[in-house]
């Protein structure tokens, strides 16, 4: 199977509506301090760009 722009923007979207999700439901089981400094990048990104990496080293 081809990487497209398509099925990358399709991964994101999925990734980043389980993120808002799991953001949203598991909040009050977080423990810790919130970081001080923000993301540059959000989780959804980061997880999308690790998805993108697999996906290509499984086509090799």
């Amino acid at each position: 199977m081809q990487v497209t722009k398509d099925k990358i923007t399709e991964i994101f979207y999925l990734t980043d509506e389980f993120c808002q999700e799991f953001t949203i439901n598991f909040q009050h089981y977080l423990i810790g301090n919130k970081p001080k400094r923000t993301q540059k990048m959000t989780d959804s990104e980061v997880i999308t760009i690790l998805i993108f990496f697999i996906w290509v080293d499984l086509e090799i």
